[in-house]
């Protein structure tokens, strides 16, 4: 029998998986999830819930299996069973009634990497561990000013891009950084989905006003994509009231997502304002070089040096983001394992080949219209109406440009699927925002994101 330690064929099966699924798929199916046991043919896994384990022994079981035995030949089976992970006794905290109620809702994944238990910092963040490139380097000059000087340079601090180019990294290490130079330090990181959580159980129990004392008094305050709170009018009144009262304290602010504040739907104008009224600062796709050294970087740390010329092929041919980067080095380093010896360029093509390759794509206008209308936060019909609002006009034109781009439909057809409209509107929408991706950073970042929505949605519909 295979001597990989379970824990390991689990981390290699999930760098694959996520690697194949969109992030909140991922999240979704994979978050809690462990191998608890394991015989001469067979593994079990722990999954947090029964909708979950008939989820992954209907959808992912093939998957799940052909990603194990990659790594073990011998195993013939995969079971999955209903558990969950043993809670950790909880350290001193800010307030109880917050921030265990935001750690219960950390992954078994996250526990293992060190999260800290009153401040949910990855310990493993740090502005030392972090490869600064031409994509990334003001972004990280900023992050570095905010941790020396929190609360008088960039307040707030906000930084946009796709995902996974490092924001999550970059944030973090400001709070660990800060923690490392005063630790008494009051320091949280959270994301826009939990903070929604957390608002709306609170208006429930009718604990608002003591969501805001607690956050109130943090000298740092984290928000991942905080796009999340988006069209959710109570959570932006509590965010903002939080934000003021920060800033009014000279206490500092740190946000990311996936775009600019004024490119987020349904956000409130004083919200928007107060974000853009510190330091706005982009991340964007690493360079070559960028990528050659994040991937020296990790071969490194894991001690499974790698020859620069397998390095520069996976640089050469992984372009996407960081998070892809990893995975395909983690089945890299897998393959070494089993044959103990750094795997050859032949080998490291065969393996990649999977995530090297292009499939074919397809969808849908209906896809498109909808994936577009709820990425604006509109509704499809407001597409084919008359109207000449700004807030629809451009999701009309970003629409008309990916019927035409992704599906290949001609003008008259894509006028006549968007109220009928004239051909020539068609045109001059599809020439626009063409033009416009290749000078318009934010919004090539939001094709990009909507293109994956689009197929996400598609290949998981039904």
């Amino acid at each position: 029998m295979s001597s990989i330690p379970p824990e390991d064929i689990w981390k290699a099966v999930l760098g694959e998986m996520e690697l194949s699924l969109s992030r909140a798929h991922f999240t979704t199916w994979f978050k809690n999830t462990s191998i608890v046991s394991r015989d001469s043919n067979s593994v079990t896994v722990s999954v947090p819930n029964g909708f979950v384990k008939e989820w992954l022994e209907n959808k992912f079981n093939r998957q799940i299996l052909a990603s194990v035995r990659k790594l073990c030949n011998e195993i013939r089976e995969v079971r999955y069973i209903v558990g969950q992970p043993k809670p950790e006794p909880a350290r001193q905290d800010i307030s109880k009634i917050i921030i265990e109620k935001e750690f219960q809702e950390q992954s078994a994944v996250d526990q293992s990497q060190e999260i800290d238990k009153v401040t949910h910092l990855n310990k493993k963040y740090s502005f030392d561990s972090f490869i600064v490139g031409s994509s990334n380097e003001l972004a990280f000059a900023c992050a570095q000013s905010v941790a020396a000087n929190p609360g008088k340079n960039y307040n707030p601090l906000f930084i946009y891009g796709g995902v996974g180019l490092g924001k999550t990294h970059l944030i973090q290490s400001i709070g660990n950084k800060l923690l490392t130079d005063v630790p008494e330090r009051k320091v949280l990181y959270t994301s826009g989905e939990k903070l929604t959580s957390i608002i709306v159980e609170a208006i429930r129990n009718r604990t608002i006003e003591d969501i805001k004392s607690v956050y109130s008094r943090l000298d740092l305050l984290v928000i991942d994509d905080i796009q999340f709170i988006a069209g959710k009018d109570k959570t932006q009144e509590v965010v903002f009231t939080i934000f003021n009262e920060l800033h009014n304290h000279n206490k500092q602010v740190v946000c990311t997502s996936d775009r600019p504040p004024k490119a987020i739907p349904a956000i409130e104008e004083r919200l928007q304002s107060r974000l853009e009224g510190g330091m706005l600062v982009d991340i964007n796709m690493p360079d070559f070089e960028t990528r050659l050294a994040i991937l020296k970087q990790k071969s490194v740390e894991r001690s499974s040096p790698l020859t620069d010329e397998v390095l520069s092929y996976i640089a050469t041919h992984i372009q996407k983001n960081v998070r892809e980067l990893e995975g395909a080095l983690n089945r890299v380093i897998a393959l070494a394992q089993i044959y103990n010896r750094p795997p050859d360029l032949k080998e490291v093509k065969n393996i990649l080949t999977a995530y090297l390759s292009v499939p074919y794509r397809k969808t849908s206008p209906q896809a498109i219209l909808k994936t577009v209308a709820d990425f604006y936060n509109i509704s499809s019909a407001d597409l084919t109406k008359r109207s000449r609002k700004k807030e629809v006009v451009k999701p009309r034109q970003v629409a008309m440009f990916l019927l035409r781009e992704e599906i290949k439909l001609s003008f008259p057809e894509i006028g006549q699927k968007l109220g009928g409209r004239d051909h020539s509107t068609v045109i001059h929408a599809c020439e626009k925002i063409k033009k416009e991706e290749g000078i318009d950073e934010p919004l090539k970042n939001e094709l990009t994101m909507i293109r994956q929505r689009i197929y996400d949605s598609f290949e998981h519909s039904g």
